[in-house]
């Protein structure tokens, strides 16, 4: 792990199913970057029920968080949106799958005519911590 970058560790996606879940429920974080004179419109609760669909997520659990930046370096790829996912690694999920599942996310942004750059970097679930807000009284 890179220390020039720990803001990833607490503000990047967290996809998994943990033992834990049931009583610490977690929130998958997902990143979605975009220019600010960027003019499309980035529909995230649509999103967020495909990816939710994708992931075998749930939606009060799944968090699409949309960062507009004045700009990228764009050498390479020509994208509307850049998209930063931080999922925990386990056994099943095998660099087969993880692939699928962001061409997948990359076909979902499609479906709302947007060109995604994805991004997915694994972790180990002994490295991952969060701390929600304690839950409203009613």
């Amino acid at each position: 792990y890179d220390q020039t970058y720990p803001s990833l560790l607490f503000a990047l996606a967290c996809i998994h199913r943990h033992p834990l879940d049931q009583v610490h429920p977690t929130m998958p974080l997902v990143k979605v970057f975009a220019r600010v004179g960027m003019t499309k419109p980035i529909p995230l609760a649509s999103l967020q029920s495909k990816l939710c669909a994708i992931w075998s997520t749930k939606p009060e659990t799944t968090k699409l968080i949309l960062s507009r930046v004045e700009d990228w370096t764009s050498d390479s790829f020509d994208e509307d949106c850049y998209i930063d996912i931080r999922a925990y690694g386990k056994a099943e999920r095998t660099r087969e799958f993880v692939l699928d599942g962001m061409t997948q996310v990359q076909k979902a942004f499609a479906e709302e005519n947007l060109v995604a750059n994805v991004r997915l970097e694994t972790y180990e679930g002994e490295r991952y911590f969060h701390v929600p807000p304690p839950k409203a009284s009613k």
